[in-house]
């Protein structure tokens, strides 16, 4: 499995890659230039400035994109790059900011928050369902890297200062959460724990950041692979092609030192590995 890069443009903080099972495209974010990027059936990019930073984004069966932007849930009409706010839930909450997100199967997006300074566990886990949003957990410093298992019976979510990716019982018909488990501890030289998804097969796939690899976990949070990466930060990753089994990438440029960036010049790009093995669509916000 080798990472080849598919956009050579240099992000400062790129997240959220989404392959839109509609539009058969990819589209991810830049947090920290607050920018939306789509790469196009033609390898053509479009790219939208967004009012402050993304952190996350989600299909909308309705058209568009939900979008978790920093203290808000917006519409993107991706037609213009126009949003609409949906929800105001960090309003009056000071030094957090929303990152990473992804939907349920059952349409709610779920986002969470971080610590902007990322010292204090301040942050929080949010569930947005037909305009409503819920704290669903508290305590995190940076929340990071949502999925859920395939029978919708486990949800995974990190927090990257602690190095590690949690295991929480999901009923998925109320959305509730419940008994928490520790799934994987990543050791202090593999980096932190980042973006994540899950697999056909019931794997889930998870990024280093400052690790320099992509770590393939049993469901019994056994390692079952590593990928190396040729650049310290990969950050996020999710399936899409055309049979859903193209691990597409993001990456990270920031904090790197000028001698860091000579070793790993591909830092900020986009990556795709062909894996042979299906990913799973992703589900899209029915609000």
């Amino acid at each position: 499995m080798k990472p080849e890069v598919i956009c050579q443009q240099i992000m400062v903080l790129g997240e959220g890659p989404l392959w839109h099972p509609v539009e058969k495209c990819l589209y991810w974010v830049d947090i920290v230039a607050a920018t939306l990027y789509r790469l196009n059936h033609d390898k053509s990019i479009d790219k939208f400035v967004m009012p402050s930073e993304i952190g996350s984004i989600a299909w909308r069966t309705k058209g568009g994109l939900i979008a978790a932007l920093s203290d808000r849930f917006v519409t993107i009409d991706t037609l213009t790059g126009t949003t609409q706010n949906i929800a105001l839930p960090l309003k009056g909450i000071k030094n957090v900011m929303f990152n990473d997100g992804k939907c349920d199967r059952q349409g709610r997006f779920w986002a969470g928050t971080k610590d902007i300074v990322e010292q204090e566990p301040i942050g929080a886990l949010y569930c947005l369902n037909h305009g409503d949003v819920t704290e669903m957990l508290n305590g995190f410093t940076v929340s990071n890297g949502i999925a859920w298992n395939l029978d919708n019976s486990l949800m995974y979510i990190c927090d990257s200062p602690a190095r590690q990716i949690y295991q929480y019982e999901f009923d998925s018909q109320n959305g509730s959460l419940g008994e928490m488990r520790v799934f994987a501890q990543i050791p202090k030289e593999e980096g932190f724990p980042d973006g994540l998804t899950v697999d056909s097969q019931d794997y889930l796939w998870s990024c280093h950041w400052g690790g320099w690899q992509i770590t393939r976990y049993a469901p019994t949070g056994e390692i079952d692979s590593v990928i190396p990466m040729p650049i310290p930060r990969p950050t996020s990753c999710c399936f899409g092609g055309s049979d859903l089994t193209t691990l597409y990438i993001t990456s990270a440029s920031i904090g790197l030192t000028a001698a860091q960036l000579a070793d790993a010049p591909q830092s900020g790009m986009l990556f795709a590995i062909e894996t042979g093995i299906k990913g799973l669509p992703e589900p899209s916000y029915l609000g």
